[in-house]
């Protein structure tokens, strides 16, 4: 089991190579408030003075440091030349006459008791522990300032030497309140938040330090690590500086765990005072003295104490804890292997041919736009509607209901009505239904259905220029990663829709054009409405007859001419709705009346933007007197059926019902063949248009030599990120190939 170490370590330096800290490692995370003695316990485990030194808050970046046995003959640590080259020098090759010069030969590491390497010096090996104190000054300066303040940038370090125990360890600053020097005001909650960082981390072991000459109860290392560990499955306390107690006082019963019980237990050590530091005395001189304090002072503990017993500890905590990590540690390096393995993908390869790539993705393109419109894309949209679906919706829903909504008589009044008949008339009397009014009234109805029309085609329009985005999460990977080949394909798409706008547009327009051209009177549909008209002709004969000097006859019943056009069916669009009914029995109201009530049509929901009614023009003084007289007021003509200028006022309102009539029934069938051929128009001129000449018109406008240098610029966010993609997974591919080594003999 003593080669699981040795393994995390391998992960650490595999994964220190990308910065990433994805994959949780177990290591041991050293903590304690400020000048509590953390620095002097890894001195101790080390056993070398190597940690900087002084009052105040000295360690101001995490330190890892990992601590490798290697005995004099093992030969995977140890090499028996090795030459440092010059951080500033970028070439590999060895020149034996420079290194000469330079007499940077070092004396390799063959019989060295021990020696050092930081990660960020590469592969520079340092053998005096001083020079290891002064580089980890430097980098820390480097990073953090040269007075007070912290970074959250590790600095890695790997101590071999023939008296260590394997071990993993992380020196965080100090926790500390008052700012110092050029720290911020929110110096405490930037430690705090560091030290949690690293002891959230469910695969580490909290060593929590706390001095003896200070209440246990009041330990900040120790609340923290129970903050994090609440069951303390993963906390080992170490109380320092066992000698500096009150005279008269002990820490028999913190060692024994009586005031604040901590589940993996409670280490007393011996520290190196400051007055020994200044003397230099040596960490092997320090651990005798601490041996012959623990023997006098807590002989029955003695062995259960003290610097070399933590050093076991550690190191037996360690390889348990991996080996209940590793197989966890085994399926989240698998799994995240496949995530960046799909990640990488996702970003795709770097381009060799361009003009290949170029025309692959154009193809791809067109291909995922044409398949949104038809609904044959791989990846559907189920958040929304797209592509042809939406304009399946807006055919049948939007415009659809649109039409249905535009009452055949909206904006017309029966004032109107009238005064279109007597103006067809001219001077001549009415004695027929004059032609030219329900023309004129009808075409003035068909023209509401055009703005409509116009509107269906600009959503539609609207809805192509947008399946662009919607068109396939590989093509928009590919657009994302190209953006300037993104941006010309969005280019030319928009052109090939605005070119296409303006037939589709002429094309609806004729439509509605076509059927203000001539009006069929002989439509099969409208056959009814002779027989209405031809069934009035006879009604009025009678009516003239009563009325004529030269004629007189006996007078016939007032409702003969409504009886007639009573039993005719009555007139719809062909769908299923109940037409406004009419009575005809009673006599016509025209202002407020129950018969306008039925002609007024109820208000739908309009979809698009609602088409504005027109309202009747206000009338001289002259005209409204005029039709007062002639029909406007139903008190004129209700008492009795009188005759002015020779027109009878029956036979006039009966005509304006019936031209009504005639209108809502010619309006019913223009707008159910609008409904029609507006959509099959849209289809044909724009989207199937756009759908057969898509892939042409991107491979005319950019499938050229001079220009697929230029398209194919990656963007640079996607190629740092595949470069980061790529490395990262080249450290899990090394990170589970080191695991995958591993034997089930070395876990026991």
């Amino acid at each position: 089991m003593e080669a699981l170490i040795p393994v995390i370590n391998k992960l650490q330096d595999v994964f220190n190579t990308v910065g990433a800290d994805a994959i949780q490692l177990p290591q041991i995370i050293v903590l304690g408030t400020q000048s509590s003695g953390k620095s002097s316990v890894i001195e101790s485990l080390v056993g070398r003075s190597f940690l900087p030194r002084g009052p105040g808050i000295v360690t101001r970046r995490p330190l890892i440091l990992q601590l490798v046995y290697s005995p004099k003959d093992s030969k995977e640590h140890r090499s028996a030349e090795e030459v440092y080259k010059r951080q500033d020098d970028g070439n590999d090759s060895w020149n034996p006459l420079v290194q000469l010069t330079q007499n940077i030969f070092s004396k390799g590491t063959v019989n060295l008791e021990e020696w050092g390497k930081f990660l960020h010096t590469k592969d520079k090996i340092y053998s005096d522990f001083e020079e290891i104190r002064k580089e980890i000054e430097r980098e820390t300066d480097r990073m953090a300032g040269s007075n007070k303040g912290i970074c959250p940038e590790a600095i890695n370090l790997k101590i071999y030497s023939t008296r260590v125990v394997n071990l993993t360890l992380v020196d965080l600053p100090g926790i500390t309140k008052v700012p110092i020097g050029d720290q911020p005001e929110d110096i405490e909650n930037q430690i705090r938040n560091l030290i949690v960082k690293y002891i959230a981390n469910p695969n580490s072991i909290i060593l929590a330090v706390t001095a003896a000459n200070t209440d246990m109860a009041t330990s900040e290392a120790i609340k923290l690590a129970k903050d994090v560990d609440p069951d303390g499955r993963r906390t080992l306390a170490v109380v320092t500086k066992l000698d500096l107690m009150d005279a008269g006082t002990d820490a028999i019963d913190i060692l024994c765990g009586r005031v604040i019980p901590v589940k993996l237990g409670i280490i007393g050590v011996v520290n190196r005072s400051q007055q020994d530091i200044i003397d230099k005395k040596s960490i092997t001189d320090a651990l005798k003295d601490e041996a012959t304090y623990l023997q006098r002072k807590y002989p029955t503990i003695a062995s259960r104490n003290g610097t070399p017993y933590l050093a076991k500890t550690l190191n037996r905590l360690l390889m348990h804890h991996i080996r209940d990590c590793l197989p966890e540690l085994k399926v989240r390096v698998n799994v995240m292997i496949s995530q960046f393995q799909s990640l990488l993908n996702s970003y795709g390869e770097d381009v060799s041919d361009k003009s290949q790539t170029l025309l692959q993705i154009i193809t791809k393109f067109a291909s995922a736009y044409c398949s949104t419109i038809e609904g044959t894309a791989r990846n559907i949209e189920t958040t929304e509607l797209c592509g042809g679906a939406r304009i399946c919706y807006i055919f049948h829903e939007t415009f659809g209901r649109t039409l249905d909504s535009i009452h055949p008589l909206v904006g017309l009044s029966r004032m109107d009505i009238l005064t279109a008949i007597r103006n067809a008339t001219g001077p001549r009397p009415a004695l027929f239904v004059p032609e030219v009014s329900f023309e004129l009234l009808v075409k003035r109805q068909i023209r509401r259905l055009e703005d409509p029309s116009q509107r269906c085609v600009e959503l539609v329009h609207e809805e192509m220029q947008r399946i662009v985005q919607h068109c396939g999460t590989e093509v928009q990977q590919e657009m994302q990663r190209f953006p300037r080949l993104h941006q010309r394909i969005v280019d030319v798409v928009t052109q090939l829709l605005r070119t296409r706008l303006p037939a589709t547009n002429s094309m609806v327009e004729n439509l509605v054009a076509i059927e203000l051209a001539y009006i069929n009177t002989k439509h099969p549909d409208f056959h009814r409405e002779a027989a209405l008209v031809s069934g009035l002709l006879k009604s009025t004969d009678g009516i003239v007859e009563d009325h004529s000097p030269m004629f007189r006859q006996k007078p016939r019943p007032a409702s003969t001419v409504a009886t007639v056009i009573k039993h005719v069916p009555a007139i719809t669009d062909g769908q299923d709705r109940s037409p406004p009914q009419n009575n005809f029995d009673s006599a016509p109201q025209v202002n407020g009346s129950p018969e306008n009530k039925a002609l007024t049509p109820q208000k739908p929901v309009n979809l698009l933007p609602e088409v504005p009614s027109q309202t009747s023009r206000k009338l001289s003084d002259r005209e409204q007197h005029d039709c007062d007289v002639i029909g406007g007021r139903e008190h004129v003509y209700q008492k009795s059926n009188k005759v002015v200028d020779g027109i009878c006022m029956m036979q006039l309102n009966h005509m304006g019902d019936l031209v009504e009539r005639l209108i809502k029934s010619y309006f019913y069938i223009v707008r159910k063949s609008i409904k029609d051929s507006v959509p099959k128009a849209v289809m044909h001129f724009l989207v199937n248009y756009v759908k057969d000449n898509l892939q042409s018109e991107l491979v005319t406008h950019l499938y050229k030599s001079d220009q697929a240098e230029s398209l194919l610029n990656e963007s640079e966010h996607i190629a740092q990120r595949r470069r980061e993609a790529a490395d990262m997974l080249k450290a899990l591919q090394r990170a589970g190939q080191i695991i995958s080594e591993i034997r089930e003999t070395h876990m026991w």
